[in-house]
């Protein structure tokens, strides 16, 4: 499957998703949808074992949100749709009985974070430093949070929503434990992702479900506490401080 946004590709048991976007791999909320359509599609699929999520290009592995579209937000319904789409996307993961492996080439922000915090497993280069910028314009990691928090910790995930404009390293980020392991480039990235995912097509599906079923088996709230907290996030992106914040940052 593939089109202009999101390229789906299987072989050896492995299915790899990898979503674009030419803003730094930023998240509009159409693309949102397709990804955890497509998600789901990966793990419904019977020739797929394991998935691997991405992005295109050897920069930014996700800017977050679409600056475009908060901006355009004109209601409190259409702001709690687009922020939705994180929660599709963070579930999707959850729900799949199949384990997700992350490969984060580049930078994460926002929404990246949260997605780099669900899948199962992430594998990022020394580039991939994180930022949850969300404060910063007015709003809040309210939908990525139980995600971030799940994987990080309540410190260090209140660490990064606390200090929005500030990067935090890959190295950071896994001795926090959101990458289970920083390489040095992306071919060894790659050969990484690539060695790990190969041993799991070759592993027994029906003992990686159940190890998958324990891993979230705490977390069936999710399906209303993502949605709850895109109505917060629905709500304030309509606030003054928060569009001029936005526009101050398209400015720059």
């Amino acid at each position: 499957m593939m089109n202009t946004n999101l390229q789906y590709v299987k072989s050896e048991g492995i299915g790899k998703i990898t979503f674009y976007h030419p803003q730094s791999n930023s998240l509009p909320g159409n693309l949102l949808r397709e990804l955890a359509a497509l998600i789901i599609e990966a793990g419904a699929d019977e020739s797929v074992r394991v998935i691997i999520l991405q992005s295109a290009g050897d920069k930014a592995f996700c800017a977050g949100a679409s600056f475009d579209e908060l901006i355009a937000i004109d209601s409190f319904e259409k702001g709690k749709y687009f922020f939705s789409g994180f929660a599709d996307v963070i579930n999707a993961i959850r729900l799949v009985p199949k384990f997700v492996l992350g490969r984060v080439q580049g930078k994460a922000v926002g929404g990246g974070v949260g997605i780099a915090a669900a899948v199962d497993y992430c594998l990022a280069t020394e580039n991939a430093s994180v930022k949850l910028s969300e404060l910063a314009v007015g709003i809040g990691p309210f939908v990525v949070g139980p995600a971030v928090e799940r994987k990080m910790g309540l410190s260090a995930f209140q660490t990064l929503a606390i200090h929005a404009t500030e990067w935090k390293d890959a190295h950071w980020a896994s001795k926090n434990g959101l990458f289970a392991k920083v390489c040095a480039d992306i071919p060894a990235l790659d050969l990484e992702v690539h060695k790990l995912a190969k041993i799991l097509a070759d592993s027994n599906p029906e003992a990686m479900r159940e190890l998958k079923k324990i891993a979230w088996n705490a977390y069936a709230h999710w399906d209303t506490l993502l949605y709850e907290r895109a109505e917060i996030s629905g709500r304030l992106v309509l606030s003054d401080f928060t569009r001029n914040a936005i526009n101050s940052f398209k400015a720059k």
